[in-house]
């Protein structure tokens, strides 16, 4: 029997898995890029964590934590526009600790990973801008 990535975070306390889907590009690769996540304890999670959560009965998303309010969180892919607010803590199931980009491991705790996460949260409403403005372009256009 398959088990779901609740019961397996429940039952080891970690997960590794290949990615899917392009929300958190430029950071991770769809199927190419693996990413290890922690079980979320009682603390609280930061600004700059990526958490894997739970949206729909099956459906587990890998987004960033842009904002810490005090009953929920507001979250971001990478590479999307749309934030996502009102996740509570008992929506999400862990937090990321590392990933393996190109073959690569990389820690959230090196200083490579923590700069791209201090421009990527700086830049976000010129990256939100800037992506409305080219999909509006490539709107009129076709």
């Amino acid at each position: 029997m398959k088990m779901s990535m609740e019961e397996y975070l429940d039952t080891h306390g970690y997960l590794t898995y290949r990615t899917a889907g392009r929300s958190m590009l430029p950071l991770l690769h769809q199927s190419r890029d693996l990413v290890t996540v922690k079980k979320k304890g009682q603390e609280r999670c930061k600004v700059g964590d990526v958490v894997l959560y739970k949206r729909l009965p099956n459906a587990y998303v890998l987004h960033r934590v842009i904002e810490v309010l005090p009953d929920s969180y507001v979250i971001l892919g990478d590479n999307c526009i749309s934030k996502e607010c009102g996740i509570l803590d008992t929506d999400i199931l862990g937090v990321m600790t590392e990933c393996v980009r190109n073959g690569k491991q990389v820690r959230v705790s090196q200083p490579w990973y923590r700069g791209y996460t201090f421009v990527w949260l700086h830049t976000i409403s010129v990256r939100t801008l800037v992506k409305r403005a080219w999909c509006w372009l490539r709107h009129k256009g076709a």
